[in-house]
């Protein structure tokens, strides 16, 4: 493996993209997995109270199971990355809007963990899968 930590296309640059796009698809993979597991009432929920159709709430899945997969194997990592950014963007309307401007017991920012996830799927985005993905560098499911 190549040592080079020069721009797009090098051995390290594709390691630093299997990194991030693997670490946020199994972190939010776990999410969509408690959410097979305990049901999706309290979104459900949520998402009625917005007057929306209580069906709608299963578009999380497609944010938190899915496109994590699709993440984790590198295809349609572009696609997959925003519907991460969309899912984390309603989950923030739907639930944390009144953390948005807090500091946490600890001193960190209210919504760390949420900003996190949304800037790391958005980095994703840009970036692509890189060459250690089932898309590849260039592949027409990158």
């Amino acid at each position: 493996m190549a040592t080079n930590t020069g721009g797009a296309g090098t051995s390290t640059s594709d390691l630093g993209r299997l990194v991030l796009r693997v670490t946020l698809g199994i972190l939010i993979l776990f999410h969509g997995v408690a959410k097979l597991q305990g049901g999706l009432d309290v979104v459900t929920g949520m998402v009625a109270k917005t007057g929306l159709p209580p069906q709608v709430a299963y578009l999380v899945l497609f944010g938190e199971v899915v496109a994590p997969v699709l993440l984790i194997v590198g295809a349609w990592t572009r696609l997959a990355a925003l519907l991460v950014v969309v899912n984390m963007i309603v989950a923030v309307l739907l639930v944390h809007t009144s953390q948005l401007f807090t500091m946490s017991k600890s001193g960190g920012y209210g919504l760390e963990l949420q900003a996190m996830y949304l800037f790391t799927a958005l980095a994703v985005a840009l970036l692509g899968a890189g060459a250690f993905s089932l898309g590849g560098t260039r592949g027409r499911f990158n």
